[in-house]
């Protein structure tokens, strides 16, 4: 044989061997297809869960604290609502007490001391016009005369301002304050000079219809 004719033959052989690399090839591409496909996949799924978390962030802005504050700032008229009488405890309804006037007279700057207005007006507390007129009437003691002028003051105001009937009236309240005291001085013995303090008081007597009334009609 020829030498020509031996690398042929050695040459041969090769050949197969050769196209193993190609085929190796052709066998990897089906696999990195795949790869490239599952990525897109993967790929999708992140946008789709990117868009997923945008929603709720656009929806927490406009949810913003500051829409809120001006939502608060802003009050809802209120509607006024009729007053409801109250109910019982076995749900019966309890129509409400109407208030009953009180008619007040003040005398101020009365010359006599508190404490002993005070020993008067106590016993007027509770009283009907009328008993009140005979207690202060058959009281010895200088201020009942001035109660008895305020009591009478009240009476007009409660007949001429009020409408109110003199026999239905009871007394609500009296009482005495403290006024300004007047300050003088005595000349005494060896030179010294007392003080003289004249004490004044501020009274006063509110009347208020009796709720039980006692006037009686009579039959003409």
């Amino acid at each position: 044989m020829s030498a020509e004719q031996e690398k042929d033959d050695v040459s041969a052989p090769d050949t197969p061997e050769a196209k193993k690399p190609a085929a190796k090839k052709a066998a990897r591409k089906p696999a990195k297809a795949a790869k490239g496909a599952e990525a897109k996949a993967a790929g999708k799924e992140a946008d789709a869960k990117a868009d997923e978390g945008a929603k709720p962030a656009a929806k927490k802005a406009s949810k913003k604290p500051g829409a809120k504050k001006a939502a608060s700032k802003a009050p809802a008229a209120k509607e006024p609502v009729a007053s409801e009488p109250k109910k019982a405890g076995r749900g019966k309804a309890v129509p409400a007490k109407p208030r009953r006037k009180v008619v007040r007279a003040h005398a101020r700057y009365v010359r006599t001391s508190a404490r002993k207005a005070r020993m008067v007006c106590g016993h007027l507390r509770g009283k009907s016009v009328q008993e009140a007129r005979a207690i202060l009437a058959f009281t010895p003691r200088e201020v009942a005369r001035d109660w008895s002028k305020l009591l009478e003051s009240a009476v007009a105001n409660a007949e001429s301002n009020h409408e109110l009937v003199e026999e239905d009236l009871i007394v609500r309240e009296a009482f005495a304050d403290e006024g300004p005291t007047i300050k003088r001085f005595r000349p005494r013995a060896m030179g010294r000079a007392t003080p003289i303090r004249k004490r004044t008081s501020h009274l006063t007597i509110a009347l208020t219809p009796d709720p039980a009334p006692r006037t009686t009609k009579r039959d003409g």
